[in-house]
């Protein structure tokens, strides 16, 4: 290490290398020991508190330097109270550790001079007993701010409180009568009956397992912990995921899974955010089942005057099959239209069909 070290010609403190080369004390302690050894006398009157905020040393560091400095005697204090009651702290500064008893001759040496202003200071306060009385006379003590009750007179009243009205005297109770011949004393007068309040419901069966897996949660995960108050609140959001289709073990591993990252500052928060944000999306209704379809007949024999026996599969009570119900309502048409016209649909079975039903019913041979 290269050192380049020039010597101030004014402004400048001796330092002791006992000082600056103690390891007990810490650097705010030897600071403001150089600092108030280099002060001149007439800065010697303020206290070490006020020096040392000049230094812009306050609060925790100030408190630990002096507690140094006192250890190791580079810090006296005495406090007393003087005459006027007042108590009063002397210091006592020194660059070199004194004892206790070495400190206290020093102060015996160094007191007319050092604490001639703190003297002076005490000495100018009167003592307690030299003050002046209070001004005025004794008085009565007041309770609680009101007026004596004697000054409550009629004078001063312009409206005086109404007297109490005596109380009405109780009516003599009937002279009961004689009792009827059957020996049947009368019944006495029922007593009115005190309406009881009905017991609070008893909450549903989702709720119960809701608020015993919210409450379970601790025992995995100690941050989750809940009373017994917030459970029952948040029970009401974890009912809903139970209402869904979920069970018990699936609603508890969506409560716990991917924890944040940060950790979980407030349990209620956290699993109401999550109980709100995440619930499972309710199922869709279920649509009533199809009616099933009719049974199926058995094949009958077709009623109508055909050529050929011919069977079909009846949809209710018909005797009929399609093809002959259509040729006869078309041959009830020719009969009174008297005309041969066919759609282009119509088949040449039921074309032949409508022809013979027509002839039948005009009563021409076939």
């Amino acid at each position: 290490m290269l050192r380049h070290v020039i010597a101030p010609s004014s402004g400048w403190t001796k330092a002791s290398h006992a000082v600056v080369r103690d390891r007990r004390m810490n650097s705010d302690a030897k600071i403001l020991l150089l600092y108030v050894q280099g002060l001149p006398e007439s800065a010697t009157g303020r206290p070490l508190g006020e020096l040392a905020q000049k230094l812009e040393m306050k609060g925790r560091a100030y408190q630990q330097a002096k507690k140094q400095l006192i250890e190791h005697g580079y810090v006296h204090e005495w406090r007393g109270q003087g005459d006027g009651g007042r108590w009063v702290t002397e210091q006592l500064f020194t660059n070199t550790p004194l004892t206790r008893d070495e400190a206290r001759a020093v102060r015996a040496r160094l007191s007319p001079e050092a604490a001639g202003p703190m003297r002076a200071e005490r000495l100018s306060a009167p003592p307690p007993s030299a003050q002046s009385p209070t001004v005025g006379e004794p008085t009565p003590p007041s309770a609680g701010g009101y007026v004596p009750e004697e000054e409550h007179v009629d004078e001063n009243t312009p409206h005086p409180p109404s007297e109490a009205e005596p109380d009405p005297e109780p009516e003599p109770d009937p002279k009961p009568g004689p009792e009827p011949e059957t020996g049947h004393r009368p019944t006495p007068a029922q007593e009115p009956r005190t309406e009881r309040t009905p017991p609070p419901p008893r909450p549903s069966p989702q709720l119960t397992r809701a608020e015993r897996v919210l409450l379970s949660l601790r025992h995995t995960r100690r941050e989750l912990l809940l009373g017994v108050g917030e459970a029952r609140a948040l029970a009401v959001e974890a009912a809903k995921w139970l209402e869904r289709g979920l069970t018990e073990p699936e609603l508890r591993h969506a409560l716990l899974a991917e924890p944040p990252k940060g950790g979980v500052r407030s349990a209620v928060g956290f699993l109401r955010h999550r109980l709100t944000h995440k619930c499972p999306v309710a199922p869709a209704p279920v649509a009533p089942p199809e009616p099933p379809p009719p049974p199926v007949r058995a094949l009958i024999t077709c009623t109508s005057e055909a050529e050929e026996d011919h069977v079909f599969r009846p949809l209710g009570d018909e005797t009929e099959c399609a093809d002959c119900r259509r040729a006869t309502a078309y041959a009830n048409w020719m009969v009174d239209t008297d005309t041969y016209d066919f759609p282009p649909d119509m088949t040449w079975r039921q074309r032949f069909v409508a022809v013979a039903k027509a002839d039948a019913l005009r009563g021409e041979p076939a």
